[in-house]
């Protein structure tokens, strides 16, 4: 059996469609999906909402997602950064033979997509979501393309958080309300910080192999033991400003509920503990993307519970 294929087993991939599913990093999608969700709901507390806006708002996003994902894989290619033996990432490229020029040719396909889809909700709010739209796409761009990638720097987990966290909800709800209150870009700072935590955990599996290939990402910096205390501090920090957002009545107080993702995060914190190989602590990033995916629609849960209590008193 060769390295590769080895590899391939211990990952469970397997040939055909799922090459392509591999590519998307389905397991990142929710990065995406979430932020629209909460965004959206939290603008149903004060409008009805639109369906076409919110669709096509959920799926330009991501695309936009999927598309950095596949510019991530291309770059790090051409870059010479990812093996066969490479962890967590799509390996339609070193392990799969997809020519590297057909991923990046299909990232620019969904960036145009998602034009389309912002073009149409430009059209039913303002063109000033096209500026906001492309600026982000530049970025998502610019995280692994360019001169001087963002993910190798130590403000990739500042940026993902941003644009996917901040950015998102942001859009979500104004084209919900026309509006953006103090209020939403405080309340999208937890999941903002989790989206970063997503990207701290993948960082922590990645170390040694990112400190070879000359990158200065946040774990790098400080070390895996203190990356470590830094992933579990983002972690208490989204429940920390939960519990201040429902006691300064910023958003309903069902949401408590996030507490009930707590445990995906006690087990990623665990993974990169006990473990130090980056087979090893792929359950670990697992971990952290399913909490921020749990704490994500359980906090948007939240405004939906407030609706119900609502109507019945």
């Amino acid at each position: 059996m060769s390295k590769d294929q080895s590899v391939q087993e211990a990952l469970g991939e397997k040939p055909g469609f799922q090459v392509w599913w591999r590519m998307l990093r389905p397991h990142t999608l929710t990065a995406s999906f979430v932020p629209v969700f909460i965004g959206t709901v939290a603008a149903s507390m004060y409008t009805s909402i639109h369906v076409g806006l919110f669709l096509a708002m959920l799926i330009a996003s991501m695309l936009i997602q999927a598309a950095t994902n596949m510019f991530n894989e291309y770059y790090d290619y051409v870059k010479g950064l990812d093996t066969e033996d490479s962890v967590g990432i799509g390996g339609t490229i070193v392990r799969d033979g997809i020519p590297p020029i057909q991923v990046r040719n299909l990232a620019f396909i969904f960036y145009g997509v998602a034009v389309l889809l912002g073009f149409y909700i430009c059209i039913e709010t303002t063109f000033w979501i096209a500026v906001i739209g492309l600026i982000s796409m530049l970025f998502g761009y610019l995280y692994t393309g360019g001169p001087y990638p963002i993910a190798y720097s130590p403000f990739g987990e500042l940026f993902a958080g941003f644009f996917m966290g901040t950015v998102i909800i942001g859009i979500s709800y104004y084209i919900q309300t026309e509006a953006v209150t103090t209020g939403i870009i405080l309340l999208s700072i937890p999941p903002a910080i989790l989206i970063g935590a997503i990207l701290l955990s993948n960082n922590i599996r990645d170390l040694d192999n990112d400190k070879e290939s000359g990158r200065k990402t946040l774990a790098i910096l400080v070390g895996r033991d203190n990356a470590i205390r830094v992933l579990a501090f983002f972690f208490i920090s989204a429940y920390v400003l939960t519990a201040v957002f429902i006691i300064i009545d910023l958003i309903p107080i069902w949401a408590v509920i996030t507490l009930l993702s707590a445990t995906k995060a006690i087990n990623a914190y665990k993974m990169f503990r006990q473990n130090s190989t980056p087979l090893e602590m792929m359950p670990g990033m697992k971990f952290t993307a399913q909490m921020n995916t749990q704490f994500g629609l359980l906090y948007g849960l939240s405004f939906l519970l407030e609706h119900l209590f609502t109507w019945f008193i």
